[in-house]
């Protein structure tokens, strides 16, 4: 089959469009995340919670929470729990100068770090 320059031309603009599409739904996590400074050291999502601990001391504030990890049966289609998960919010107090930081902790893992709201 032979494409007329005029069907190419859609064509491509059509591939170009689902690309640009997909693209725009991938999530924006890592632009929501933030660093704040602790002493001497910047504290980011990319250190492990002893490196947190390590330079920015205890948190001022710790909240955990537990939830079940929920999967749909392939038979039923019912949810069947198969495990669960912590997440720990610890919140960092930096003074009357700057705002709070909201570091999210999931399963012993730094998840995200925000400004508190």
């Amino acid at each position: 089959m032979v494409r007329s320059p005029l069907s190419a031309n859609i064509h491509a603009m059509k591939t170009s469009l689902a690309i640009a599409t997909a693209l725009l739904m991938l999530p924006f996590t890592a632009s929501a995340d933030e660093n704040f400074r602790c002493g001497n050291s910047i504290a980011s999502s990319d250190m492990t919670v002893e490196e947190l601990v390590q330079k920015c001391g205890e948190p001022t504030t710790r909240a955990t929470e537990t939830k079940e990890v929920l999967v749909r049966n392939r038979d039923n289609g019912l949810m069947v729990k198969t495990g669960e998960t912590l997440i720990e919010t610890w919140t960092y107090d930096r003074g009357t100068q700057a705002p709070p930081m909201v570091v999210t902790i999931v399963d012993g893992r730094i998840k995200s770090i925000e400004r508190q709201k």
